[in-house]
């Protein structure tokens, strides 16, 4: 598979956890789903994210969740979305289970080897 081709798989994935979100009575915001390479560089330097972000590739997102107005910040909140869209495709990670530091609210497909 090449890459433009995983790209336009995980668009469409991405909306049916949105529809999902909301069916089980979340709100979402749009975070970042697109990051330069620039950018990705500087938050490795600062320790908040790696130098081959998948966010460069147009292969994550992330999502800001809501549950009755209240912004919901601990990775653990995320668990309920992270379990379903791990059940979408086989190449679907959920920042949730990373060990060095948990990202529940970041979503993304596998590509050479980064999640």
């Amino acid at each position: 598979m090449t890459l433009g081709e995983l790209q336009r798989r995980f668009l469409p994935l991405v909306a049916k956890l949105i529809d999902y979100a909301y069916q089980q009575g979340y709100e979402l915001t749009a975070g970042e789903l697109y990051r330069s390479p620039e950018q990705a560089a500087l938050n490795a330097q600062h320790g908040s994210g790696i130098a081959n972000s998948l966010h460069t590739l147009r292969l994550a997102v992330d999502l800001q969740l809501f549950k009755d107005g209240v912004y919901l910040t601990d990775s653990a909140a995320y668990k309920p979305l992270g379990d379903f869209w791990k059940t979408l495709d086989s190449l679907c990670c959920w920042g949730g289970d990373f060990t060095t530091r948990a990202d529940g609210n970041h979503f993304s497909m596998t590509w050479g080897g980064i999640r």
